[in-house]
């Protein structure tokens, strides 16, 4: 049932793409943004990404408000319980817009003594409120629809109704598409709610103008059926929304593509042999702060690597937009028996899982025998347990390098 909405969700929405692309250059929001945002293009730029968020919770504000009065006097006219619960749908959504609107303006407070990395997930916060309300009127609009099942009404024709209806249809359209292309444009999770929200809003309206037009010309009840079926697109809706506020507020890995420049930026430098441990902490939009171990050389200038250090440092504050604190790893780069060894331990964890990763490689000479010291990173998605890992690593290096020790320490990574 999920998938099916989702899929049916995921059509209206390119379906509405391809129909108002074309307004885009000539939009309200485009036009006001022109005149209103210096320099209204740096999208990424936390002012430029405040400004567009209070300037569509404005407009949203306004649009949701006339449209609940357009459908409240439709539904009273025609005696609709679809299209009266449409309506207040809309006035929730003039709530939702008030909250997005005040969620940028306190998200973008300078940082202060209580919250020293900003106020950014103050964004993440209002987007999850969106959604709760979103999931409330979906069960309000499921009970009364159900209601409505049970004791079925004749539904009042007016042929302006029809109109309202479908004015509103495209109005939502609209909406979605801005909220949807800034939202994507300055990376935010609770404009992207807001849009989910609005072509939710135009399939349910659509929705209740069909079964406005069935019942009145086959004689059909079917107005708390498609109350119900508009409440569960509604509810879809909500979740979906809520799942993308929740997950950076909890914590989630950074995107692939993220990663990715990251190690490209580290690993641009010949004096850096490789890296690991990376972590990424999101405070918000714009807000994102990275530590890493970089492997260097142990044979290396201090002074020099230092230096590299900090210039990469740089380069991921310029390219990436974020803080970066890095941690020097030093490993031996030239000795032939670590070497060997190192390659045994990584083959041999690759065949027990192809996740599976060694890092902070170092062997120890000591009297009588060699201890080999190494982190294993295990992926949330290996199987093995971690004292069977070590187990069957130890059981290895006893049967083929007598005199060996291991000592290994397990980090669990995404």
């Amino acid at each position: 049932m999920n998938r099916t909405i989702k899929i049916v969700v995921l059509l209206c929405e390119g379906a509405v793409e391809q129909l108002f692309a074309f307004y885009w250059g000539l939009d309200m929001i485009n036009l006001i943004a022109k005149h209103w945002i210096v320099n209204y293009k740096e999208y990424q730029d936390r002012v430029v990404r405040q400004k567009y968020g209070i300037l569509c919770g404005i407009v949203g504000i306004c649009l949701n408000i006339c449209l609940f009065a357009w459908k409240l006097l439709a539904g009273w006219l025609s005696q609709s319980i679809a299209i009266t619960a449409d309506a207040f749908n809309n006035l929730s959504d003039a709530g939702s817009s008030l909250i997005l609107l005040f969620g940028f303006r306190l998200a973008g407070q300078k940082p202060d003594s209580e919250h020293p990395f900003g106020h950014g997930r103050l964004e993440y916060v209002a987007g999850l409120i969106v959604s709760m309300i979103i999931i409330l009127m979906a069960v309000e609009l499921m009970r009364t629809s159900a209601g409505k099942i049970l004791h079925p009404e004749e539904v009042s024709w007016h042929v302006w109704t029809l109109v309202v209806l479908i004015v509103s249809i495209l109005v939502k359209m609209y909406m979605f598409l801005y909220n949807r292309t800034i939202g994507n444009k300055i990376a935010s999770a609770a404009m992207r709610a807001t849009a989910l929200d609005s072509i939710s809003d135009a399939v349910a309206t659509f929705v209740v103008l069909l079964s406005t037009i069935i019942s009145h010309f086959t004689g059909l009840q079917i107005d708390g059926c498609c109350g119900l079926l508009v409440g569960l697109f509604i509810l879809y809706a909500g979740i979906s929304a809520a799942k993308d506020t929740i997950n950076p507020l909890l914590g989630q890995p950074a995107e692939e593509c993220f990663v990715e420049k990251v190690h490209e930026i580290v690993l641009s430098h010949k004096e850096i042999l490789g890296m690991h441990d990376l972590v990424v902490h999101n405070y918000g939009p714009g807000r994102i702060m990275l530590s890493l171990h970089a492997e260097v050389p142990v044979d290396g200038s201090l002074a020099e690597l230092h230096e590299v250090v900090d210039e990469v440092e740089h380069q991921l504050s310029d390219q990436l937009g974020c803080s970066a604190v890095i941690h020097m790893d030093p490993i031996w780069a030239s000795d032939e028996e670590s070497l060997t060894m190192k390659k045994e331990m990584e083959e041999d964890l690759k065949l027990m899982d192809p996740g599976l990763s060694l890092h902070d490689f170092r062997m120890v000479r000591c009297t009588g025998h060699i201890r080999l010291f190494f982190d294993i990173q295990e992926p949330y998605s290996c199987r093995i347990d971690e004292k069977e890992l070590i187990e069957r690593l130890q059981r290895h290096v006893k049967e083929n390098h007598p005199g060996v020790e291991l000592v290994i320490c397990v980090d669990r990574t995404a």
